[in-house]
């Protein structure tokens, strides 16, 4: 699944975020989502979370 549709996320999932800073270069950081930030049912650029590790991006694919 692409990350585009929030129906699909939830806390504990393992997906693969690309963070603000790293957006030029598309370089994938993975890990558990700890909170959804994005209120709207789905995102173009895929949905905004927070990482249990705290860091912030947008979801590019669900691992599990």
């Amino acid at each position: 699944m692409d990350g585009k549709q929030r129906a699909d996320i939830k806390p504990g999932m393992l997906v693969k975020i690309v963070l603000k800073e790293d957006q030029r270069t598309g370089e994938i950081t993975e890990g558990y989502v700890k909170d959804i930030l994005t209120n709207s049912s789905k995102h173009p650029h895929g949905i905004k979370v927070r990482l249990e590790t705290g860091e912030v991006g947008r979801v590019k694919e669900i691992v599990d």
